[in-house]
């Protein structure tokens, strides 16, 4: 590795922010990539996996041993629990295992870029303060992302490295088998709708079809955050990343309907984890009808963060501008990211 040449570790490296993030540092050229996940992956070029289970920690400390000369960590790792207070200790222990792994023996370690969200504004709690600040204070635990920000934060003091946090909304890109798929869930709904013979219906809270939202494209996401930890004036800070532009599914939901070439019909509120419980012989059938690629249907079918994301009947928004002030102008117009996902996944063969 030349003096010039970085060294990044992707933890969480088959999810969409993290694959976003490998296939951006691949692009730019300057870095070498290790992908950290309990799966691996195919290595090739600049891009090595490793298979490691982060909630061990001897494990981590065996399979990381050799990585002396890493210059930079992306954390992207999740781990789902059926409770916000269940979602602290294994979310908490992985990124604690893997810094505490690499951290020590990485004397070229020069930043650690931590994932989080608008959790850390309790937007998952009920409607908070919006545009949701940098700034804001925090809200009463548990909070896994506030309980991570804290760990990097003390552990950081007198070291040369330093830390951020980027906080997206809900990101869209593709990933299969990941339990925060928006994208995947509209696609498989809407296309499950038209196998059906029926209207697209919006399934979500009544209030929720007229609120204000935004989202944050993976692309865009994996540029901003290699922006951050490239640039020392951005070192130990958090920064909120959206595309740049608000909107409410009552207007996009219609334009969502004409890509699959849907009609609309008035929306229903239902819970897609129930309704599409019985859904798997449906999408069994559609793909061998349509000669789609042999995916199961558990890894296209995140039902229940289509409901939780689907059931925010209060505004969702956060003020980007603090990111902007710091130089990165890039944004997204979200019904085009949309319809460009849509396109992939259809391109891919997921959906017909």
């Amino acid at each position: 590795m030349t003096q010039e040449t970085k060294k990044a570790v992707i933890v969480g490296a088959n999810g969409i922010i993290g694959g976003n993030l490998i296939r951006h540092l691949v692009e730019i050229g300057g870095w070498e990539i290790i992908g950290l996940s309990r799966r691996g992956g195919a290595s090739e070029g600049k891009l090595r996996h490793i298979a490691v289970d982060l909630l061990d920690a001897a494990d981590a400390k065996a399979k990381l041993a050799h990585l002396t000369d890493v210059t930079h960590i992306f954390y992207a790792a999740y781990q789902d629990r059926p409770t916000w207070a269940e979602l602290v200790p294994p979310n908490l222990a992985m990124l604690v295992n893997v810094v505490e792994a690499i951290e020590p023996i990485a004397p070229r370690l020069e930043h650690i870029s931590l994932m989080q969200g608008y959790k850390v504004y309790g937007a998952h709690l009920g409607p908070f303060k919006t545009p949701a600040r940098e700034s804001d204070a925090n809200h009463m635990p548990p909070e896994f992302n506030i309980d991570q920000q804290d760990f990097l934060e003390a552990l950081q003091k007198g070291k040369s490295w330093t830390w951020s946090a980027l906080r997206p909304s809900v990101v869209i890109g593709y990933a299969l088998g990941n339990p925060m798929n928006l994208a995947s869930v509209i696609a498989v709904y809407a296309s499950m709708s038209k196998e059906l013979g029926i209207p697209l219906r919006f399934p979500g809270k009544p209030g929720a079809y007229h609120s204000l939202l935004e989202m944050t494209d993976a692309g865009l996401l994996a540029r901003a955050t290699v922006f951050v930890a490239t640039n020392p004036s951005c070192g130990n800070q958090a920064y909120n990343i959206n595309n740049g532009d608000l909107f409410r599914w009552s207007e996009m939901w219609p334009k969502i309907a004409r890509f699959f070439d849907l009609e609309v019909a008035p929306p229903l509120p239902m819970s897609l984890n129930v309704v599409m419980a019985d859904k798997e012989p449906l999408w069994n059938a559609m793909v061998k009808k349509h000669r789609l690629a042999p995916t199961p249907y558990a890894d296209v079918s995140a039902w229940g963060f289509g409901d939780f994301v689907f059931g925010w009947d209060y505004d969702f928004f956060a003020d980007g501008t603090k990111l902007r002030r710091a130089g990165f102008h890039d944004y997204v117009d979200t019904q085009e990211m949309f319809m460009r996902v849509f396109a992939d996944l259809r391109a891919r063969k997921i959906i017909p």
